[in-house]
């Protein structure tokens, strides 16, 4: 395995890029999410660079405009379709690759699913899709909860004999339960941002695997309205599987979450 930096064409800008390179065709493209540079939170996304590249893999990873090491402005997630493809012709005209199989985490998922045909991506590794409406990246607002996504949460709570302990020495405030189970009770329909995502994955021909960190908030919004109504039909699609891991790590940052998400990225580049 042998690590290069790189300056990636962007527009009229230029995007910081680290490619680790492997003997075989198909290549791995990390995207990363929120507003985070192309080494991730604590290095993951570098360390999860060196073990797919071990496995023979190449890896690109690059920093989005306005962010890190890269230039120009940052338009959050929805604006870095140009972003994708860029980096999708350098793997494929300078690094010959004949397979792309591009991998992201939280609004990066989505950010694939909605751009990454226009690019040319040939298969998908979705993780923890964002689907939660802000005016800003997940990392720089508070963002609203789905109601089934604090539902989740209070039942996991509830089902704990610990809140019961809890309750009765004051360690959890009553009244701000009531008000969370209230908040809970909430009806409410699919955001905009996940009736889009729905419709870019219903035309994603590509083997395409989400992967959810099942008490995530982030992937118990997204479970919220893949099991709605809305998603029955995407729910049908041979293409797509989804798998979950019984964790909280949004990052998949323990060693578990780590080793399992490691797993299935080189499961699907195998497959592909």
């Amino acid at each position: 395995m042998m690590r290069s930096f790189h300056a990636i064409a962007c527009e009229r800008e230029t995007l910081a890029a680290t490619l680790d390179t492997g003997d075989r065709q198909t290549a791995l493209l990390i995207v990363s999410g929120g507003n985070e540079i192309r080494s991730g939170a604590h290095g993951g996304m570098a360390q999860l660079a060196s073990r797919i590249a071990e496995q023979g893999f190449t890896v690109l990873r690059y920093d989005r405009r306005g962010i890190g090491e890269s230039s120009g402005q940052n338009s959050g997630f929805l604006g870095s379709a140009e972003d994708i493809a860029a980096a999708v012709r350098f793997l494929k005209e300078e690094q010959s690759a004949q397979n792309i199989v591009a991998f992201g985490n939280c609004d990066a998922a989505t950010a694939l699913a909605l751009f990454g045909p226009d690019a040319g991506i040939d298969g998908y590794i979705l993780a923890n899709p964002w689907v939660i409406e802000t005016s800003s990246a997940p990392d720089t607002q508070e963002p609203t909860i789905s109601s089934a996504a604090i539902r989740s949460r209070y039942w996991d709570r509830i089902k704990n004999p610990r809140t019961v302990l809890d309750l009765l020495s004051g360690k959890i405030d009553f009244g701000k339960l009531i008000k969370g189970l209230k908040q809970a009770s909430r009806s409410e329909e699919n955001s905009a941002l996940s009736l889009r995502l729905r419709d870019a994955l219903a035309g994603l021909d590509q083997e395409t695997n989400i992967l959810l960190a099942k008490r995530d908030t982030t992937a118990r919004a997204f479970l919220s309205a893949w099991n709605s109504a809305d998603f029955e039909p995407i729910r049908k699609k041979a293409s797509i599987t989804v798998d979950n891991l019984d964790s909280a790590s949004h990052s998949f940052a323990d060693i578990p979450a780590r080793n399992w998400l490691t797993g299935k990225i080189l499961e699907s580049l195998r497959q592909a």
